[in-house]
């Protein structure tokens, strides 16, 4: 009966202690924890002094801060000029868009395609929506049909038209040579 007594336990340890198929519980804070609202499939329309200049569109958004700062799951994001021409597009697996700033943060895997061909590949890029410039204090590679670019930094307007590399810069690509008997 003693033995008996002592083996109950011992079971009743060997049970609580036998893995589980459920999916654990996840531990520590989220940003969901903190949102004021979280939009699934969102479509936001950007505007500069009152004019449309572009849409950002997310999987999920997270809504923070008195919805001045919304936390984006894979952004998309359609820039354009004041008249409503397409100037180009934008992709991260994550980003944040600041009301107060007019700031859009792109991170991982960041793709920028401008309509005259070009595409900026970098893992984080900044857009001012003020300024309507495009920066990044990373790594980055531009390629155009013209040839590649790539450096760490940069600081461009949303054309690249006006493009300033900051470092490590490299430019592979074509070069005309005169011909003297012309």
């Amino acid at each position: 009966m003693r033995r008996l007594l002592l083996l109950v336990p011992v079971l009743a340890i060997a049970a609580a202690c036998h893995d589980s198929a459920k999916t654990p519980v996840v531990s520590g804070p989220t940003v969901a924890d903190s949102a004021d609202q979280i939009l699934y499939q969102a479509n936001i329309v950007l505007t500069t002094r009152g004019i449309e200049r572009g849409t950002l569109t997310a999987d999920t958004v997270f809504v923070l801060e008195e919805q001045t700062r919304f936390d984006l799951r894979r952004p998309h994001v359609v820039f354009t000029t004041e008249t409503g021409a397409p100037q180009g597009t934008m992709d991260a697996k994550h980003g944040v868009y600041s009301t107060r700033t007019q700031i859009l943060e792109g991170w991982g895997d960041v793709v920028a395609k401008l309509v005259g061909g070009k595409t900026l590949k970098s893992p984080h890029v900044v857009f001012n929506q003020i300024t309507h410039q495009l920066s990044s204090d990373t790594t980055y590679s531009i390629t155009d049909p013209q040839g590649t670019s790539s450096g760490v930094g940069f600081v461009s307007n949303q054309t690249f038209t006006s493009f300033k590399c900051l470092n490590k810069c490299n430019v592979q690509g074509p070069v005309a040579i005169p011909n003297p008997s012309k």
